[in-house]
């Protein structure tokens, strides 16, 4: 049975914050880590020590209290607002994925996080009929209650935010909240903080990186129950998005295209590989039809009700990590075949890769996968 969800108190949420900061903890390790200790207080105390076990040949830092006060302060300067994993106004959807993000900067109209959403993302040097085609797209799902989510790119992502700008849209940021990122959207940025909602993961002042682009990715696939691709590009940001959206069960959309023109044969190719054709909304409310008549999500975690667990004895943990780390290697392994095939129980295993991860020896993927770094 889950817990009802709940607001943290002030000391707990400037906990996450310090815990979701610190360097190697990621979405992951992070849910790892309070199911392990309990608490992010109990956390933030052990992760040092254990960090060291790992491996680790300096100090852990753990990220600091002030650092944390002046991060909330400063969100609370951009007319935004931390809303935590588990807390009433988390987009429901999103909270059920593996990785969801501990924290979200939110700023604007925070009703909107808890409808159900469709993605609309594509091409940056979209065609004019392709941006045509997204703003009706937007415009027509919004008509039938849908929130349209997308990255606030140029190109498709501005298309699709700009029709859907009266029934409601959601632009998950690369960056911080208060950032706007590219320049030429400063309006339209603006204007969804005014009529829709803005959302970051990243901290306050953070402009966006090649790296920040997939982890956006994933909330953008995360949050909706599909993902419609209307121009792209083979290789292009778009389809990450794609296989985020199959790697966490969301459907697949996308608009046919000429052989002819390069920022189509992403899309294509989604098709040819069994995304659902998509002409009209009409396409995509068929294919979603039965996941509208079930709840937005269930919540597969419960941080609040269970007592941490009992740690490993030091004997055994010992003696596993260096059957574990026998077992690793720079190629992704799932956690749940890495258990069989080392023969310990789950609880000495994802100790050891907690130790690990903390030591920033190892990396957590989507998929319950890890690799040696």
């Amino acid at each position: 049975m889950h817990a009802a969800p709940r607001p943290l108190t002030p000391s707990e949420r400037l906990d996450w914050l310090r815990l979701i900061r610190t360097d190697h903890v990621g979405p992951i390790t992070f849910f790892d880590l309070l199911a392990r200790f309990g608490s992010a207080t109990a956390a933030i105390e052990a992760l040092p020590e254990f960090a060291r076990r790992g491996g680790r040949q300096r100090p852990l830092v753990v990220a600091a209290k002030a650092a944390a006060e002046r991060e909330l302060a400063a969100v609370a300067a951009a007319n935004a607002q931390l809303i935590a994993w588990g807390e009433p106004g988390y987009p429901p959807a999103l909270a059920a994925i593996e990785d969801a993000p501990p924290l979200l900067s939110v700023r604007g109209n925070a009703h909107l996080l808890a409808r159900r959403a469709i993605a609309v993302v594509g091409a940056r040097n979209a065609s004019a009929n392709g941006r045509r085609f997204a703003r009706d797209m937007a415009l027509q799902l919004g008509g039938h209650q849908f929130v349209v989510v997308s990255g606030l790119a140029r190109g498709i992502d501005a298309a699709a935010h700009e029709g859907a700008l009266p029934t409601g849209t959601i632009a998950v940021l690369a960056g911080g909240i208060d950032v706007v990122y590219p320049e030429e959207n400063r309006a339209l940025h603006e204007s969804i903080a005014e009529r829709g909602v803005l959302i970051a993961e990243m901290p306050v002042g953070t402009t966006p990186q090649a790296r920040h682009f997939p982890r956006r990715n994933r909330i953008i696939s995360g949050i909706s129950l599909g993902v419609l691709v209307v121009e792209a590009a083979l290789g292009s940001g778009s389809l990450i998005t794609a296989r985020c959206a199959l790697d966490q069960g969301r459907e697949v959309f996308a608009v046919p295209g000429s052989p002819l023109d390069p920022r189509c044969r992403g899309a294509n190719d989604l098709i040819r590989k069994g995304a659902r054709l998509v002409e009209s909304a009409d396409d995509i409310l068929e294919e979603l039809a039965p996941a509208l008549e079930v709840p937005l999500a269930e919540r597969r975690r419960d941080l609040f009700a269970a007592a941490a667990p009992a740690m490993p004895d030091e004997a055994a943990l010992d003696s596993a990590r260096t059957r574990v780390l026998e077992m690793l290697s720079p190629s992704p392994l799932p956690v749940d075949e890495l258990v069989r095939q080392c023969q310990l129980s789950p609880a000495i295993v994802l100790t050891v890769l907690l130790e690990l991860q903390l030591a920033g020896r190892i990396e957590r993927q989507p998929g319950n996968q890890v690799a040696l770094l």
